[in-house]
């Protein structure tokens, strides 16, 4: 059944595709004023890069919420709901004086900006089965790429003329933009509202049934642990390329654009070969990918090479393979799920953004003006990633040939 709100409509297409931009767009159009913010607020490293964990930390908590609602009231209601929040906790971060309420804040502009990605998940569930839906969600995060790719751009621009809270203005209008499109544009997708979503025996249920599914863990957790690999260079990349390889704020922006365009052409390769090779088969060559260029770059780090190549090269590597393994991923996890597509975008969500803001966590602590803590936590997710894919082929809990049952 295709509802009417088909995303294959070119402008709900490019509402979902922003609407999952959003977190990273959150994220990245403040990139380059990071490095500054630490004197500005007369705080270290660690505590401002906590505005980029806390608000990764928003995002696992509030996830976990979304599903359940719009499975129970729609999509298109807790949507709006979620952008007004976003709005709120955007003009919030503008006005902060001290590092503890931007801290604060961030964590607000989270839990409204994080119902874009969980709902959008959810939506594209409703209307495509597995194949489709890995094919449809690759193609949205090549596009989505392009967001964040130019977003340092913009950033760096931003807080050369007007300051670091001009990004925050930027991100109150852009979400009163998306609640206006979202009012216009965006039709029910639920066409199966479960009234018992909300119930918290129901929720409990629902959860554990789904984190009991091994299909489920396998997917969700090679998925996290390659999110963590792209998460941690957007963590303290900054700090990394402006701070030891000493690239001027304005010009970081374009160095972070071919790493937003790897991921890019990572998304766009693995929807053209999904319905030939399935969705198992493309995140072993994504995992194998992101661990060369993980390796590549911790090698030429521990051999004390810190230049702009040096880390970029491996890094655009790092976000392809991620292009191939995040979307493809999600699909599997989801594939299980009709009935509670919502609950098990949540579930994909919390674990996706809680090991990202634990991963990026760690990248920030361990930070020690040279580029190699960065690499060895890309290293480790990747290590990790493989382990568990490894394993669940090993168990036969994900194979090959249910791609071709459904392709």
């Amino acid at each position: 059944m295709t509802p009417k709100n088909n995303p294959k409509d070119i402008k709900v297409t490019l509402l979902l595709t922003l609407m999952v931009a959003l977190g990273p767009l959150s994220t990245d159009l403040y990139l380059p004023s990071l490095p500054s913010l630490t004197a500005t607020f007369d705080t270290t490293i660690s505590r401002v890069q906590a505005t980029m964990s806390v608000f990764i930390g928003g995002f696992a908590c509030a996830t976990v919420i979304y599903g359940p609602l719009s499975d129970r009231f729609g999509r298109r209601p807790i949507l709006i709901g979620g952008m007004v929040v976003f709005v709120i906790g955007s003009l919030g971060c503008m006005a902060a004086s001290s590092i503890e309420a931007l801290i604060a804040w961030r964590f607000v502009q989270a839990v409204g900006g994080c119902a874009g990605p969980v709902l959008v998940r959810a939506i594209v569930r409703d209307v495509y089965e597995k194949d489709e839906a890995a094919r449809f969600l690759a193609y949205i995060a090549s596009a989505m790429a392009l967001a964040p790719a130019v977003a340092p751009m913009i950033g760096g621009w931003l807080h050369v003329l007007f300051g670091w809270r001009s990004h925050f203005v930027a991100l109150t209008i852009l979400g009163g933009l998306f609640i206006l499109a979202v009012y216009i544009l965006l039709r029910e997708t639920n066409a199966q509202r479960d009234h018992s979503a909300t119930q918290a025996r129901q929720m409990a249920h629902n959860f554990s049934h789904i984190l009991k599914t091994p299909q489920f863990l396998a997917f969700s957790l090679t998925l996290m642990f390659s999110y963590g690999a792209l998460f941690s260079f957007i963590s303290v990349g900054s700090f990394v390329i402006i701070g030891v390889l000493g690239v001027a704020p304005d010009k970081f922006g374009y160095l972070f654009f071919f790493v937003a365009i790897g991921y890019a052409c990572g998304g766009l390769l693995a929807g053209k070969l999904v319905r030939k090779i399935g969705i198992v088969r493309i995140i072993g060559v994504g995992i194998s990918l992101g661990l060369t260029f993980g390796l590549l770059g911790f090698g030429l780090a521990i051999s004390g090479v810190e230049t702009t190549p040096a880390v970029i090269i491996p890094i655009v590597g790092v976000f392809f393979a991620c292009g191939f393994v995040l979307p493809t991923a999600t699909a599997g996890a989801l594939t299980p799920f009709p009935q509670i597509a919502g609950t098990a975008s949540s579930a994909i969500g919390f674990l996706q953004m809680s090991g990202g803001a634990i991963i990026g966590f760690s990248a920030g602590y361990l930070h020690n003006g040279t580029t190699t803590p960065l690499f060895a936590v890309i290293l480790l997710s990747w290590v990790c990633a493989a382990v568990v894919y490894v394993h669940a082929r090993m168990r036969g809990l994900i194979r090959p040939s249910d791609d071709a049952k459904t392709a």
